[in-house]
């Protein structure tokens, strides 16, 4: 089979001309169905597949959308990657994922990058409290741009996240009524997020006449099991938690958790005998099969990245959201699960 370089020589050899490839490579159904055949038949003679990349680029508006999260590892981020890349390839798109891996420097390079790439649009899950405020104000000021998960107050046309405060509100009273108050177990926060969850664990505590109590362990980045592992063992050994009742400011640092609990012969869950309940949120896509499985607060992935991903669309095609910025917050739903 005869391999091709470009598609300058494929039109040659086929007898076609190269606006008429070029047509054909951009919609299939935008040349007469004798030319499609004749074009679809010479592919399959000759070794050539074209750059899709490269025809997007060569596009006055492109087609391919950015799609960036903190930490691409995370199957949190994973999960709702996934999801967005489904919708966006659905709508004809094709997206391009990057990972941030927690490090400012690394999401601006990205930023520039994609610029660089002329993107439709982009789809943006930014590090929060980690990044470069200014550098992302510019990025959405000059692509069309959607926040997810993590909001920049002020920052880009449109967020589309998840209703943290109705989170805690409802596994806290949860707790609150089927056992002993919970404490709030964190780690140092890595984005808003966390900030607005542990805020209204205190807020929520409070308004049911219950004290309080915060733990937090050191560490940064984002291996949060072991940071939470090595931070809980440490806590148990030295009886910090007023109460048998845990509630972890996500399920990756709940899983480090119950990993601690195992390490000190801990049984976790609600039976008789049971030393210890543990709750998360977030419903992380391995929290159905920890041991036990976890008590938590499900993310609404299919509706964020749904709307995410229809809002970006609207504005790829000129339409302004309605407001000087859309803000959307999805409320979570409670799973009752054996460890709490």
């Amino acid at each position: 089979m005869t391999k091709i370089k470009n598609m300058e020589e494929f039109a040659r050899l086929s007898g076609i001309s190269r606006p008429t490839v070029s047509k054909y490579f951009n919609d299939p159904s935008s040349v007469r169905t004798s030319t499609r055949e004749k074009i679809e038949k010479a592919l399959g003679e000759f070794d050539y597949r074209p750059n899709i990349f490269a025809i997007n680029q060569n596009r006055k508006q492109t087609r391919n959308i950015g799609v960036v999260v903190p930490y691409l590892a995370d199957p949190f981020f994973a999960e709702i990657a996934r999801n967005i890349e489904q919708r966006c390839l659905d709508a004809g798109y094709w997206p391009i994922l990057f990972s941030a891996h927690g490090d400012q420097k690394l999401e601006n390079d990205i930023l520039d990058s994609l610029r660089s790439l002329k993107p439709a649009g982009v789809l943006l899950a930014p590090l929060g409290r980690r990044s470069d405020r200014s550098a992302i104000e510019r990025f959405c000021n000059a692509v069309p741009t959607v926040l997810f998960d993590s909001n920049i107050d002020g920052v880009g046309k449109a967020f589309i996240g998840s209703d943290n405060a109705h989170f805690v509100e409802q596994i806290v009273q949860y707790l609150c009524r089927t056992g002993a108050p919970p404490c709030f177990f964190e780690m140092d926060p890595v984005n808003p997020n966390a900030n607005k969850r542990r805020n209204a664990y205190v807020q929520v505590m409070e308004s049911l006449g219950h004290s309080p109590q915060v733990l937090r362990v050191p560490g940064t980045g984002w291996e949060f099991e072991r940071i939470a592992c090595e931070g809980a063992l440490q806590m148990l050994d030295t009886n910090q938690f007023m109460t048998n009742t845990v509630l972890c400011s996500n399920d990756r640092l709940a899983i480090g958790f119950l990993s601690a609990c195992y390490a000190r012969g801990l049984r976790i869950g609600f039976d008789e005998g049971c030393a210890m309940r543990v709750a998360g949120i977030d419903d992380h896509p391995f929290s159905r099969f920890t041991c036990p499985p976890l008590t938590t607060v499900a993310q609404d992935y299919e509706a964020v990245s749904k709307r995410a991903t229809e809002t970006l669309f609207r504005m790829i095609d000129g339409e302004t959201p309605a407001d000087d910025r859309l803000e959307v917050l999805f409320e979570g739903r409670l799973v009752m699960r054996a460890s709490a």
